[in-house]
């Protein structure tokens, strides 16, 4: 395979619709739906990586418990979610080989620096296009 540096795919933070830590599920779901995301990158208040929530995990929390918190969204916290799947990052410097390896199992790998700050994205699709391009 070639040495093909993964930075050539990075969707950078700046681009990225992200959520904080801190965040209320009000927050969370206006942002959800504004960027029309189904998955989206959390952030704690040191731009860390923290997971990536999922419509999912909203609607198993839903189902598994009061529903009623939902009428004051503000009052629920995104730490109160758990997240059922874990959308692993990788590090800016890592090969093409971990990042397939990664893309494969999640639409988008989110990408950290060597300090693990979150640095961006690499959507799964923009991988297929540049071979599909290339073949």
């Amino acid at each position: 395979m070639t040495n093909i540096n993964i930075l050539f795919f990075l969707t950078p933070k700046a681009e990225v619709a992200f959520l904080e830590d801190n965040y209320s599920i009000r927050q969370v779901l206006d942002k959800m739906e504004y960027h029309k995301y189904s998955a989206i990158p959390i952030l704690n208040g040191n731009g860390e990586y923290e997971g990536t929530l999922t419509e999912g995990d909203i609607l198993w929390y839903c189902l598994h418990n009061d529903m009623s918190g939902l009428n004051h969204p503000e009052n629920l916290s995104l730490k109160d979610i758990p997240l059922l799947h874990e959308y692993t990052p990788v590090n800016a410097s890592s090969n093409m080989e971990d990042l397939l390896s990664t893309a494969m199992q999640q639409n988008f790998v989110p990408v950290v620096d060597d300090c693990d700050k979150f640095i961006g994205i690499i959507r799964r699709s923009d991988i297929i296009q540049y071979y599909y391009n290339n073949m």
